[in-house]
């Protein structure tokens, strides 16, 4: 018996209930595990469904168990599972062998009659035998003559089974009377409820596994084996078929919790306007759109729940691989191609805010097929489509939301408990223009013909890329690092976000998913400054009136949190979204982000280096006023991130890193509470503005700690912090950032020792310590960059050069860089795509083309 000869219909619903966020998966004994036989003590399990439950019990977000009604002494004895798999004896009353003695006196005294009860009547016949369990008993008539079966149970019905206090289950050819409660689908929500269950999957095969299905809901599936009237959705012939319907389900589990089916993060390919961002997979599905904000909730997050948490796919009618997806040259435009077919994506720029529009161009010759399948609220809103003549409209959201698309035909099905629109579409006669339009009920013709809508977008980053400075090395590449920063950016606001996504794993099936969605004062810093090194200053000026905003909210500089909404409001409490399984099951899948309430000491020094960096541009771009190149305003977030540093610099902070444990002594933070003055008094002495006393003697105080307590004799290394012996990449910045020569025999063994124990092949690690946190992580492309930096200065171009190229080579099809990277799987990993690793990436290739 195979997969494929089990009905269509059932192996549908377990590649479904397959990916669940977490699974119970749970089956009767006799029938349905074991074949029926006439000796009970021979009804032996088939391997294959042992092999089955052992393996589903040992996924994650999987439990498996055994509700049987035999005794739990004796399934465990028959079954021989592993104490992974639950086993339930007893119709679901007994679930641990310390069972029997919760009985009272009463209950003992009641199951001893009856026991004496059934062993009369059993005697009045052949092969009637009797079953004693810890809380039942069992007359089983299976090998009588059935006319002497029958009697022997119409006296039981008649007899015993009407005592008080008396549970009857009546089975195939079996009665049993216990002496409390028995119920096997009390047994089943008790495991549900244990293991939190999304949903749950059980077989059986016997009138008291109705008790079982009834209890099942919802996303839940009910198999019956055999015949016979059953509130099971799905039925099969035989415990053959219950064998391979459990592999089955194992592959499919085990496949989707290993991310076989979900898209390399590598791959995905990010569109951008000016307040929006959207994800797209290699074959031109819609797999990541939030509204109305890119930190709002998700209207179509596939990318961490698969079909069932929302999409938008175009494709052929005559399905086949795509040939090609990628953008058009400097623009956000993006196009995939299959034979006679293409699909041209981009977000519109000519819509109020409060809009988001997503328009895709159909064209070719080839019939292609849409699926159009919205799920606000990442899916836990109700919503219902309504086909118009001009397309469909979306009801059941909190914002209003349509689909233009005129003269299509839609087919409305329900798939996962909520609507999903299909259309068949031909190209052939001229394109064919979708347009998603968030946050109106507008379904008629836009007032600016599509392709002028679409030229505009394009040339808002085409006629910003043309006036950039790029560096000559990988030159292409460059150019889509800084678009994809400024994408990035969110115009509305002048905030930056830290990455376009939430909850890509650190590690395939782990728990480190986090939000980053936000804007970090310290990553948005680093990204400005990034621009302005490629010549575009206006995101840095508008990001530094977003952190002048945000300065007015808080009682002083130094109580700024790490992070905040693009709107520059505290984030709400870190949540977790229970009804998304997580990219490849990597759960929980979060929003919001804790570490908003953390000490980061490190956030001042950027801010302070920005306004550096972007004074310094200003005088070398011919400014001569020493007020316009450093105004008033941005000499006055100078002195507050001063007075931050003066304040709290001697405390311990939870770093860089958010490490969520106890705060240390970080020596990347004390690097940068030096950069803060330090850079703080070169901007003084540049631009005539008056340096506060004792701001050098603050500098020099930190950088003397720094240097004496931040180096660790056995580790020979400047370390993490300085209670330890751990290394940490961001330590390279003690000579990164001038504190110390690099020619300083300590830097350079520094750098040697980051080598040495962070770097892994193609990419280097944070960190090796315990963080408190289960699991591990990939090497960041970011510290990366910081080790290609170092090895230039201290002379070692050969192994910059080397580091680059594989840096490089960690980029997408479309040039795109998550967070980390697996160098022993060699994928992608973290959140997608992230400004640390496109800004590290630009660095590298500017310093390596400077030293040409």
């Amino acid at each position: 018996m195979s997969a494929a000869d089990l009905p269509l219909t059932l192996r549908r619903a377990l590649v479904s209930i397959a990916r669940v966020p977490r699974l119970l998966v749970a089956s009767d004994y006799d029938g349905t595990m074991a074949p029926l036989v006439s000796d009970p003590q021979k009804a032996f399990p088939h391997p294959e469904s042992v092999r089955a439950l052992r393996t589903l019990a040992g996924l994650d977000h999987t439990d498996a168990a055994v509700i049987s009604g035999r005794a739990l002494r004796d399934l465990a004895i028959l079954s021989r599972l592993p104490v992974e798999v639950q086993l339930v004896g007893s119709h679901g009353s007994e679930f641990d062998a310390g069972f029997v003695t919760e009985l009272g006196d009463d209950a003992k005294e009641l199951l001893e009659r009856l026991i004496a009860e059934l062993r009369g009547i059993a005697a009045q016949g052949e092969h009637i035998t009797v079953e004693t369990k810890p809380a039942s008993v069992a007359l089983h008539v299976r090998n009588a003559d059935p006319e002497v079966g029958e009697r022997a149970l119409t006296a039981v019905r008649d007899g015993v089974a009407q005592w008080d206090g008396v549970q009857v289950t009546e089975g195939k050819s079996v009665i049993e009377l216990a002496v409390i409660v028995t119920d096997k689908g009390q047994a089943l929500d008790i495991l549900r409820h244990r293991g939190g269950a999304s949903a749950a999957l059980f077989f059986g095969d016997d009138v008291t596994d109705e008790k079982a299905f009834r209890r099942l809901h919802g996303p839940d599936i009910g198999v019956k084996v055999g015949p016979g009237d059953s509130l099971a959705q799905y039925r099969v012939e035989s415990t053959e078929d219950v064998a391979a319907a459990l592999a089955f389900l194992t592959e499919e589990r085990r496949r989707w919790l290993s991310g076989a089916d979900a898209p390399r993060i590598e791959r995905l390919t990010m569109v951008a306007s000016p307040r929006s961002v959207a994800l797209l997979t290699p074959d031109a599905s819609l797999t990541w759109l939030c509204h109305p904000e890119p930190d709002s909730a998700a209207v179509f997050a596939h990318l961490l729940g698969g079909d069932e948490a929302g999409h938008f796919t175009v494709g052929p009618a005559r399905p086949s691989l795509p040939l090609s997806q990628q953008y058009l040259d400097s623009t956000m435009t993006v196009q995939t191609r299959w034979a006679s077919l293409q699909v041209t994506d981009y977000l519109a720029h000519d819509v109020a805010p409060g809009r988001t529009d997503f328009t895709r161009v159909v064209t070719g010759t080839a019939k292609a097929v849409v699926t159009f399948a919205p799920r606000p609220e990442f899916g836990q809103a109700r919503m219902r489509l309504e086909p118009e003549d001009d397309g469909l409209r979306i009801h059941g959201t909190n914002d209003p939301m349509v689909l233009r698309a005129p003269g299509l035909d839609w087919s409305i099905t329900i798939e996962h408990g909520q609507e999903t629109a299909r259309a068949e579409i031909d190209p052939s006669g001229g394109p064919v223009v979708l347009e998603l339009r968030c946050g109106t009920e507008d379904l008629g013709p836009s007032a600016v013909p599509e392709p002028e809508r679409r030229a505009q977008a394009e040339a808002y980053w085409s006629d910003w890329a043309a006036g950039l400075s790029l560096p000559p090395l990988k030159p292409d590449l460059m150019k889509r690092s800084a678009l994809t920063l400024r994408g990035l950016v969110h115009a509305d606001s002048g905030s930056i976000m830290a990455a376009a996504t939430t909850s890509l794993p650190e590690e395939i099936g782990g728990v480190r998913n986090w939000d980053y969605r936000y804007c970090w004062l310290r990553d948005a810093a680093l990204t400005a400054s990034a621009l302005v090194s490629l010549g575009s200053t206006s995101e840095a000026e508008a990001y530094l009136g977003w952190v002048h905003d945000v300065l007015a909210t808080v009682p002083g500089p130094e109580r700024l949190h790490p992070l905040y909404t693009l709107w520059g409001q505290t984030l709400p409490p870190e949540a977790v979204i229970d009804v998304l399984p997580g990219y490849a099951g990597s759960r929980p899948v979060r929003v919001g982000n804790a570490a908003n309430q953390q000490v980061q000491l490190d956030v001042f020094g950027p801010i302070v280096d920005l306004i550096h960096t972007l004074a310094a541009t200003r005088t070398a771009a011919g400014v001569t006023d020493p007020d316009v190149a450093l105004p008033d305003r941005d000499w006055e977030l100078v002195r507050a991130m001063v007075d931050a540093v003066e304040r709290r610099w001697a405390e311990p902070d939870h770093g860089i890193w958010e490490i969520r444990g106890n705060p240390r002594h970080h020596v990347y933070s004390k690097v940068m509470c030096w950069l803060t003055v330090d850079r703080a008094l070169t901007l003084a002495e540049t631009y005539g503005r008056e340096a506060q006393l004792g701001w050098t003697t603050l500098r020099d105080v930190i950088a003397q700690q720094v240097r004496e307590q931040g180096w660790n004799d056995e580790a020979q290394s400047y370390t993490a912090a300085y209670d330890g012996t751990d290394l940490d990449a961001a330590t390279l910045h003690i000579g990164l950032s001038g504190l110390i020569e690099p020619d300083d025999p300590r830097f350079q063994a520094t750098v040697l020792a980051t080598e040495a124990e962070l770097r892994s092949g193609a990419t280097v690690y944070r960190y090796h310590h315990d963080d408190g946190l289960p699991g591990g992580e990939g090497g960041f492309h970011l510290c990366a960059a910081w080790l290609v930096e170092a090895y230039l200065l201290i002379g070692q171009r050969q192994p910059a050069e080397a580091l680059f190229t594989q840096l490089v080579a960690a980029a997408g099809p479309t040039g795109l860089l998550s967070e980390e990277y697996d160098p022993v799987a060699e994928r992608s990993l973290g959140n997608h795509p992230q400004a640390y690793s496109h800004l590290g990436l630009l660095r590298c290739a500017q310093l390596l083309s400077a030293g040409r």
